[in-house]
């Protein structure tokens, strides 16, 4: 099993690489778009700013290469909210292979943004990308930004409000959590998506 990590400058490449290599999983980092068109399984990274990613994406000729893609394709984290049409984090046009706009988190007593630490999914359905995962399970999550649950949302969260937390639409999935922080309930997660 083999998975390209999109190299565009995440600072959580090297833990999602271990979590892979932790599966039994071949994963190399590349910005290349022949390598990543011909990879068999790509994932899209992200910790940073929405604006920026985009910005490294375009320079590198991205684009066009991730939006034909169709392999199985994981967004993770800010990667996830790339999959979006936009985000209103500097009013950033985004990839567009999802519907809907992602959406700053609102602060409140209790909950403080960005969002940090274990959150419970719910509402999760049934899907080849969670089978094992159930309502219940934990996910670590670290985000200031959010996607509204909608017709590709798998899996939500509750922070204030339900937020997607697991997307797919056809070959395009996506994880508002770090499934490389997020113990069982991630590494299930990243089998499932090695197997699709």
């Amino acid at each position: 099993m083999e998975a390209v990590i999109v190299d565009y400058g995440g600072a959580n490449l090297g833990s999602l690489m271990y979590a892979f290599e932790r599966l039994g999983a071949r994963a190399h980092l590349s910005l290349d778009a022949r390598t990543i068109a011909a990879a068999p399984r790509v994932v899209l990274p992200g910790v940073g700013a929405a604006a920026h990613a985009m910005e490294r994406l375009r320079s590198a000729g991205l684009l066009p290469v991730l939006r034909a893609l169709t392999q199985p394709v994981l967004g993770v984290c800010l990667g996830m909210q790339l999959l979006f049409e936009r985000s209103e984090e500097g009013g950033t046009a985004c990839l567009g292979l999802l519907p809907d706009a992602v959406q700053r988190l609102r602060a409140a007593p209790g909950r403080p943004v960005p969002h940090m630490g274990w959150n419970e999914l719910t509402g999760v359905r049934a899907d080849p990308l969670l089978e094992g995962v159930a309502g219940g399970d934990y996910a670590y999550f670290v985000h200031g930004y959010a996607a509204p649950v909608g017709a590709h949302t798998l899996a939500s969260t509750d922070y204030g409000a339900h937020l997607a937390a697991v997307v797919r639409r056809n070959n395009f999935c996506g994880t508002q959590f770090h499934p490389e922080r997020s113990a069982h309930t991630g590494a299930r997660l990243l089998e499932n998506f090695l197997r699709l």
